[in-house]
């Protein structure tokens, strides 16, 4: 598994107060479409946060569920990446903040089934949407996307960080 680590303070696992674990999927058909979520002008991988006592595959499943109506229960799911970053002083002054993001890719020509979707608020105030997207033309678009609205969260250049990890594995066969 690949790891990408982000640390600009050089904190240590000591200096952490908190830590958020995340989980992320590749979902991509058999057409080489990549869905991703839209949301607040930013593209997104589905995925969300580890609940207390959530296994990683528990969340992946419940995350994709919510967020496509897809179900991918009892498939086996092992990580392709993991991404470390520690956080100064966020989300508060005197809070020390590491994210665990996990990273999955699943080939399904499953279609999501909105009935089955549940989006929080944040979700539903951004109007939240799925959209297929050629894999050869996602850096495109997310390049396109971040010219227009920025990106203030960082989620364009860690998606593209992502695919180009992706991308290498399947070019070696590791994947």
């Amino acid at each position: 598994m690949r790891e990408i680590i982000s640390n600009e303070y050089n904190l240590r696992e000591i200096d952490m107060t908190e830590v958020v674990k995340r989980v992320k999927v590749l979902i991509i058909n058999s057409k080489n479409e990549i869905l991703l979520g839209y949301s607040h002008h930013d593209y997104q991988f589905p995925g969300g946060h580890v609940e207390e006592k959530e296994m990683l595959q528990d969340t992946l499943e419940r995350e994709i569920r919510e967020e496509t109506g897809i179900h991918l229960q009892d498939r086996n799911l092992i990580p392709f990446a993991k991404s470390l970053g520690y956080y100064k002083d966020w989300p508060a002054p005197g809070k020390n903040r590491k994210i665990e993001i996990y990273y999955y890719e699943v080939q399904t020509d499953e279609k999501p089934n909105l009935a089955n979707t549940s989006y929080t608020e944040n979700e539903t105030e951004g109007n939240f949407k799925l959209e297929y997207i050629p894999l050869k033309n996602v850096e495109e678009v997310l390049k396109q996307n971040t010219k227009k609205y920025g990106d203030q969260k960082g989620i364009a250049k860690e998606m593209l960080e992502l695919l180009d990890i992706y991308k290498s594995l399947k070019k070696d066969g590791n994947k």
